[in-house]
């Protein structure tokens, strides 16, 4: 299902709030397994959509698509995945996109991309595209309106039209908001914000973005800080501002890693907050692959509840668009390694049992299983078949019934 079609449905039929997470491809298989773990409980609390992204320079290119595919069709959950034009020739993008349709996916979030590791500035490859409109329009007229297209915005303007003293120009601003109503225009029917941490900033953005004629939803990208370091990394690249409240809030605490996680958890939920009171109903939350300060803030608003989580099938419900109306679902262990895991992990529980573990810790003696113990009838079973062998005459009694036997 494309993500602006869940979200309709959610808010103007439900009136719920929609809520979203992002997650980036880590660079380890261990990485990748608990990743996974991750998005699986994550999940669990019913987001509308879940993405991916796409490496710098396109350098997770194939894990991007694994992970997208197996979380479309074995998370099942909806998934947008990012998509840049960094050393992207058009035959790779078309590769990516006819992969992901062919894994049910529906959704993609078009971006030019960051310039690749070393370099400074983008630079278009030969036979890609220059920008995410290019990217836009290509997917428009090549798959028609299969996909569903999101595309980025940036309510303080892109970071390469902010100067050195970290604002843009009024007109750097407002050639950025044209620009990204031109992306809408050419078939993006998503936008979804880059951070920022004054809320104001993002208001006065959506009110901006009207004024100018763009209608679609419009999702503000939170990402809670969970560590100082990792918060001015960040909005260095960047280029946010920090609200100085903020700064003089972090100060004190910049050593203390749980004190800056728990004020993160707090101005992630405040600001939230501030932004449902403006009737922006939709809310797009930047893990870091990290799930406490995501599901904290949602907790906090009311969202979610840990004690609340239920399905309405047995099992989640498929979101590939090739499979949304299953209600017969067969049990494929090899789709679902987690669930086979997660479903015997016990059985070690029984040590003596039939299937019973010989490393568990409370393994016994084979002495101690059932069929090694004497019978409550033990001793007359004994005196009628347990013969003791005294001479040959024994032996040869018991060979001719073996003969006759067989």
């Amino acid at each position: 299902m494309k993500v602006i079609e869940k979200i309709r449905t959610l808010q103007e039929e439900q009136g719920k709030v929609v809520f979203s997470f992002e997650f980036f491809p880590p660079k380890t298989e261990d990485g990748v397994d608990n990743l996974f773990e991750r998005m699986d409980r994550m999940v669990a609390h019913n987001p509308s959509f879940c993405d991916i992204t796409w490496g710098a320079g396109g350098s997770t290119a194939d894990l991007t698509l694994d992970i997208a595919n197996k979380m479309q069709n074995i998370i099942c959950v909806e998934t947008m995945m990012h998509l840049t034009c960094t050393n992207m020739p058009v035959e790779k993008i078309d590769h990516a996109l006819q992969t992901i349709k062919s894994n049910g996916i529906q959704n993609v979030l078009a971006l030019r991309g960051d310039p690749p590791h070393g370099q400074d500035k983008f630079v278009q490859v030969e036979g890609g595209f220059a920008c995410a409109l290019d990217l836009v329009k290509h997917i428009r007229s090549k798959y028609g309106d299969y996909f569903g297209i999101t595309v980025a915005g940036y309510p303080e303007a892109h970071p390469d039209a902010i100067g050195s003293d970290g604002v843009a120009t009024p007109e750097a601003y407002q050639n950025d908001l044209e620009y990204l109503k031109r992306k809408v225009d050419a078939g993006a029917d998503l936008i979804v914000t880059q951070l920022f941490y004054d809320t104001d900033i993002f208001l006065k953005f959506v009110n901006d973005c009207r004024q100018i004629g763009i209608t679609c939803p419009i999702v503000p990208g939170i990402m809670p800080i969970n560590n100082y370091k990792g918060f001015l990394r960040m909005t260095g690249f960047c280029k946010t501002k920090i609200p100085a409240d903020i700064t003089n809030a972090l100060e004190p605490i910049k050593d203390n890693d749980e004190a800056v996680k728990s004020y993160g958890i707090h101005l992630g939920t405040e600001m939230c907050r501030k932004i449902l009171a403006h009737g922006i109903k939709t809310l797009h939350l930047y893990t870091l692959n990290m799930e406490k300060s995501a599901l904290a803030i949602l907790m906090n608003l009311g969202l979610i509840e840990e004690s609340k989580i239920s399905r309405f099938l047995p099992w989640r419900r498929p979101a590939n668009v090739f499979r949304v109306k299953e209600d017969v679902r067969p049990i494929f262990w090899a789709n679902r390694p987690k669930s086979y895991i997660s479903r015997t992990i016990g059985w070690d529980q029984y040590p003596h049992g039939r299937w019973g573990d010989s490393q568990n810790p409370s393994y016994g003696a084979l002495t101690d299983y059932q069929f090694m113990r004497p019978r409550a009838r033990g001793k007359k079973l004994h005196e009628e078949w347990a013969t003791p062998l005294k001479s040959i005459d024994d032996i040869q009694g018991n060979s001719r019934v073996i003969v006759w036997a067989s």
